[in-house]
Order: structure tokens, then sequence, then C-alpha cells
């Protein structure tokens, strides 16, 4: 075994541990070794990602000294790898456009909590990724659920306590679900392991045994992990949990946390029930109807709110609704076209979550439209960083969310039963984001006017009169490059999509 082959297992131990070391740091330390962390992982995912490629090949690493199936296991394959560098990405860029703002937000004394709150989630999201164990996996999720509660309520203002409360009943909802339908599935085959328990189901699939537990199995598995990722009509947790968090914690719970859960649905769905017998039962149909469901509902809840912090976690809604629509299709087509969007999302909302900060920055904290007016001028990187985000989330070409959309309506052509209402929600739901996003966009280039008192007191020499210039933002060069590095990862998934959708399929074809 190379080297390289370490890596997985290595970059999960050393984010758990740097958890650990953070607790006797001050938060300045803290913060650099989260960093240095998170490099030093995505680098690691990244020599993973190559290895895959190079290879042609997915791996197993075992843990300790018992194999499959009583020993505790990693697989790693191109999808892995990708995911992982992507997340990893993500993370950093996250970490350093909020470095400041968490510093303002959170107390001297526990900022190196919040830190190992950002150790704690990359940790148990490289696990996600990464574990063939689904005993594992559960493990993970409850530690990426106490990571984000962390980071939701560490402002401690009484908004983002109760947001944080919100959170938990509902992921512990999820939680528990999820946990039955291990329990259940153990109860069945007698396996934790994913590739065991595969084996396992295709017996009893194939002896027509357990039809009505495996239903229930996959149901609550399913519905378990959607809850858990916002999935409409479970999502009355995300706008209060994404729009009163540190920057940095919107960025990362929005953009990673829900992918994670949904990256191990799909593995949950490939490696241990099988697809075939998941599409046969018909729980795809579901995914699929809540999905168009979350497509709409999403961009309407989004239209009509006033406060930009949730319209943009009420697009959330809708776009974790596209994900569940294509792994509905029930096709390897749509399945490609949601992982690419899981991407889209992750790079896209991190990237407007961190703009807007910068917009609110010259706008006297305020996050109404009203107050946003003429903001674009006043901090110019941060209106095109958002400009950008806004753009790809409607699907304007070159950018990663109109590969995203024209994935899903190829993908639907392959689904003769469910083309007419894909295309039809994908066009509606088009529309509607570009109501409430190009609304915003329209509106932070918009010059406030002035009230007829102020125009009163204006001196009446025209020489006077001073010149309008745009006002230079306040914000740091950290958040400066965060909004730029979003940028070109948007633009790298729109450009050069090719490569990723393809590193995407053969992935696949390692799940199997």
């Amino acid at each position: 075994m190379s080297l390289v082959q370490n890596f997985p297992f290595f970059s999960i131990i050393i984010a758990m541990f740097s958890g650990i070391f953070s607790s006797v740091l001050d938060g300045k330390k803290a913060r650099n070794l989260s960093l240095l962390v998170i490099v030093l992982t995505t680098g690691m995912s990244l020599a993973v990602l190559h290895f895959c490629v190079r290879t042609g090949q997915s791996y197993t690493y075992m843990m300790g000294h018992f194999p499959a199936p009583w020993g505790n296991e990693i697989r790693a394959g191109v999808l892995e790898g990708l995911t992982a560098v992507l997340f990893g990405l993500v993370m950093f860029f996250s970490v350093t456009g909020g470095m400041d703002h968490t510093a303002a937000d959170v107390e001297t004394s526990k900022q190196n909590l919040f830190y190992i709150m950002i150790d704690l989630m990359l940790s148990s999201l490289l696990a996600l990724i990464y574990t063939n164990d689904l005993f594992t996996a559960y493990v993970f999720v409850e530690i990426n659920t106490i990571a984000g509660c962390g980071l939701i309520m560490i402002r401690q203002i009484g908004r983002s306590l109760s947001s944080a409360i919100r959170y938990m009943i509902m992921s512990q909802l999820g939680s528990g679900l999820f946990l039955i339908g291990l329990s259940l599935l153990y109860d069945v085959t007698g396996h934790l392991l994913m590739s065991p328990a595969k084996d396992a189901v295709a017996g009893i699939e194939a002896a027509g045994l357990y039809e009505v537990p495996m239903l229930v199995i996959m149901a609550v598995v399913s519905v378990g992990l959607a809850i858990k990722s916002g999935l409409y009509p479970f999502h009355y947790w995300i706008p209060d949990t994404y729009g009163y968090a540190t920057p940095t914690a919107s960025a990362v719970l929005s953009g990673l946390v829900s992918k994670g859960y949904i990256f191990l649905l799909i593995k949950i769905f490939y490696r241990v029930l099988g697809r075939e017998n998941v599409i046969a039962s018909e729980i795809v149909n579901v995914l699929f109807v809540f999905g168009l469901a979350g497509m709409l509902m999403g961009s309407v809840h989004a239209i009509l709110e006033r406060d930009t912090r949730r319209m943009i976690a009420y697009s959330s809604v809708a776009q974790i609704g596209y994900i569940y629509m294509g792994i509905g299709l029930g096709t390897q087509a749509g399945m490609v076209a949601a992982i690419f969007h899981m991407f889209t999302h992750s790079a896209t909302k991190a990237l407007l979550f961190i703009s807007a900060v910068g917009l609110y920055e010259v706008s006297k904290d305020q996050k109404d439209f009203r107050s946003l007016q003429g903001s674009g001028y006043r901090n110019p990187l941060a209106g095109i960083g958002f400009t950008v985000g806004a753009l790809s989330m409607v699907g304007f070409p070159m950018l990663s969310g109109f590969i995203s959309k024209l994935l899903f309506a190829t993908s639907a052509l392959q689904s003769p039963h469910k083309m007419l209402p894909t295309v039809i929600a994908l066009a509606i739901s088009t529309i509607l984001n570009a109501v409430y996003f190009l609304r915003l966009v329209i509106t932070l280039y918009t010059i406030p006017e002035e009230s007829s008192e102020n125009k009163r007191e204006e001196p009446a020499n025209e020489e006077e009169i001073p010149k309008r210039r745009p006002v230079l933002s306040p914000g740091t060069w950290k958040l400066h490059l965060a909004i730029v590095s979003f940028i070109l990862l948007n633009l790298t998934l729109g450009l050069y999509s090719q490569p990723v959708v393809a590193w995407i399929g053969s992935g696949l074809a390692m799940f199997d």
C-alpha cells in the first residue's frame, strides 16, 4: 500500500486532533491551526484524487487488525477525492473571508471554541465522505450536528440561540430516524460495513424476503437524511440558522453541511441498498416530488422575504430541491447532475454569504433591501461577487449554475415519465430565481433617492454641491481574497465542467 492511500485516514485524524489541540490555544493560534489543517487535508485529498484518477480504481483502507466484516474500513475513489477537495476549498475560503467578523462577533475567550467546531466539522465531513462503515457514519453525523449547533450559537444573541435550538431539534429528529433505519438494517443483514451489507441485501432481495422491512429501512434512512439536509417541507430551521450565524458559519453550514448528508445518502443508495432496489421501491419518486416542491416553494418564500439574509437562506431550500429532483430521476445522468449541483451550490452559496458581508459593512450593517441601495458602488468587489453568485444561481452561461441546469435538462430526457414536470419546474424555478436574485442585484446598483428635506438643505450654488463618489469598503484583504477565490472557483466549475462531470461519472461507477 502506497503512502497516498493512507491520506484519507490521516485527514480525518488530523482534523479531529487539531480540535483537541485548539482547546489549549488562544483564538488566534487556534485559527491559524485550523487554516493549516484545512490546507493540509485538502492537499492530501487532492493527492487521493490524483491517485484514483491515475489508477482508475477505488480502494479500501482497513483500520485496525480486523478485516471485513468485523473491522472498520475507509473507502476512497475518484468521487470521494473530488468531493473532499471541493469541500476543503470552500471551507478554507469561508474561514478566511469571515475571519475578521468572527473576531468581532465572538467573545475573545471563546474564539478558540469556534475553531474547535470548525475542526470537528471538517473531520466529520471527511469521515462522511470516506467511511465505508455505517455506524462510523452515524457517529460522525452526530459530531457534525454538535459542531453545527456550536457554530450557530457561538454569537450568544437571542436569534442565534433560538436558531441553534431549532436546528438541534430537527437534526435530532433526522438522526433518530437514520439510527432506526441502521438498526433495522443491521437486524436484517447482520452487517454494518457497506460492502458486506450490500451483498446481504442482494441475497434478501433475490430470495424475496423482508420486503416490508426493507421498504421501511429505505424510507426512514431517506427521510432522516432529507430532514438533516433541509429538503422541503423539513426546511423551517434553515432561514434562521443560515441568517443569524457568523459569516463563516453561514457559509460553511449552507455550503457544506447539508451536502455531507446528501453525499452519505447517495453512498447508501449505491453501496448498501442497491440503486436498482431503491428505484424499484419508488422511494426515488417520493424524493422527486418533494424536490420539485422545494424548487418552487423555496423560491416563492425567497421572493416574499425583505431580509436579504433570509432570502439567501430560502434560496438554499430551492437549490437542495434541485439536488433531490436529480436523485429522484432515478438515472445515472440525473445522479451526475445532482452531484454536480452539490458542488455548484457549495461554491456559489458560500460566495453569496461572504459577499453579502462586504455589502452589509458599507450599509451600516443593515440587511434590508432599502438599506443596500448603492452598496455595489460602495464596495465594488463585494457587489461583483454577489452578482456573480446570483447569476450562477439563475443559470447564466459560463458559470457553474448554467452547467447544473443544463445537466438537469438533458438528464430529464432519459426519464420519459418525469421529463415534462422536470422541464416545467426548471423553467418556473429559473424565472423565480431571476425575480429575487436580480431584484437584489439591481438594488445594489441603484443610487438611493435623497429625501426632500435633504434636498432643501443642499447648497444652491452648483459648484458647492459635492460630487458623488463611491466609498471604498472597510472590508479587509482577507474578505476580498475569499470573494475573488470563490469567483474563480465558480468560473472553473463553469468553464471546465467536462472533466469534473467525467470524474463524477467514473466515481459513481466505482460506487458499484
